[in-house]
């Protein structure tokens, strides 16, 4: 488990890196930022580690390219910035890359890739494949094709998707705040900086805000939900400033910048992590005390007695997340009945299923084997 005092030791490392680092106030890419962020992670492939490279700007480079001055509205115009500018930040970045001898390869991915099992597990294939052979993975979201359905959401949750696709050590999570606050710093002068999280309490949630920036679409929630999905699959977070100079070197080095969040112990397996992360989420179902306890201890699976609460319309087969009565999310799984029939079943014991649905194909609304805990 990685803590401040070993992250040295970290050898698979994903950065992100968001719109609001890459460019100015003017919305045109910082390229000096961009050069300094190369030239430190080349250095990293230098000593022998693998590095990934999550990043923001393609719709902000196709802006500055079509010369327009505010940010597209529309999914088309975004989408045909988004064309425009992958284009160019690649270039920029193999460009500033190769001077430091570095190979780097463009990988686009959507929602598919991680809703679909079999995408899923070549997403990862081919990663590793790029990681082996030394590449340097520059990752974006396919936001010239992808509809919002499709769609991972945003860079911060694409980065710990990625993370927990190839195995990574760490993630680094590059914004343009230092890391999570007691409060917004912006508003509130006593506002301090939280050093480390152990737990992702529903109280740590409560203090992330809304978008960070006019330019950015992540604001810390995104990032809170990002580390939900990194330490779960094992992987250890880091927020920082993307605007300091060397961050990621004295973040590796376990200087106390930002917010670092410490991964579980254990690493899911392939199956557990797609099924946790990978499938879109359709509904939920909140539980009682005693059925949180119970899924809480390991080996319990959900049965109906313990629900209280049905939201969403999700179907057979669908993922769902459990929450606890306060809300707190729990767990996620494989439902084996639709939203309509659990709420005719929800708090009624397992034997009382067939008389009021006439049939019952299983005893267990999500059977352990399909269920994976989040706390």
């Amino acid at each position: 488990m990685l803590t401040r005092e070993n992250l040295s030791s970290a050898n698979r490392i994903v950065v992100k890196v968001g719109t609001s680092t890459l460019t100015h106030t003017t919305g045109k890419l910082n390229l000096l930022r961009i050069e300094r962020l190369a030239r430190e992670l080349s250095d990293l492939a230098n000593q022998g580690k693998q590095i990934i490279l999550v990043t923001s700007g393609a719709v902000g480079a196709g802006m500055d390219r079509l010369g327009l001055k505010e940010k597209p509205k529309t999914i088309p115009e975004k989408q045909a910035a988004a064309a425009v500018g992958q284009g160019i930040l690649l270039h920029i970045y193999e460009k500033m890359f190769g001077e430091y001898g570095q190979i780097v390869a463009q990988v686009l991915l959507t929602r598919a890739d991680s809703v679909n099992r079999k995408r899923y597990t070549n997403s990862r294939n081919t990663l590793m494949a790029l990681l082996n052979q030394g590449v340097i993975p520059i990752i974006n979201e396919n936001d010239a094709v992808a509809i919002d359905e499709l769609k991972i959401g945003d860079n911060d949750t694409l980065s710990a998707m990625v993370a927990s696709i190839i195995d990574a050590d760490l993630l680094i999570i590059l914004s343009d705040v230092e890391g999570v606050y007691t409060a917004n710093p912006q508003t509130d002068p006593q506002a301090t900086l939280l050093d480390e999280i152990m737990d992702i309490t529903p109280a740590i949630e409560e203090l992330a805000g809304g978008p960070g920036t006019l330019r950015g679409t992540g604001g810390m929630y995104t990032k809170i939900q990002a580390a939900k999905i990194a330490v779960n699959s094992g992987v250890t977070m880091v927020i920082a400033s993307g605007g300091r100079d060397g961050v990621v070197r004295e973040v590796l080095q376990g200087h106390r910048v930002g917010t670092i969040f410490i991964s579980k112990e254990n690493r899911l397996q392939i199956r557990k992590r797609w099924l946790a992360f990978g499938a879109g989420v359709s509904g939920k179902v909140k539980v009682d005390k005693g059925c949180e306890q119970a899924l809480l201890k390991g080996g319990s699976s959900l049965l109906a007695a313990g629900i209280t609460a049905v939201d969403g319309d999700f179907e057979l087969g669908n993922t769902i997340s459990i929450v606890s009565d306060c809300g707190r999310e729990l767990a996620r799984g494989i439902t084996n009945y639709g939203a309509d029939d659990v709420k005719k079943v929800m708090g009624v014991h397992t034997h009382e299923i067939s008389q009021i649905l006439g049939s019952k194909p299983y005893d267990e609304i999500v059977h352990r084997d399909n269920l994976v805990l989040l706390v």
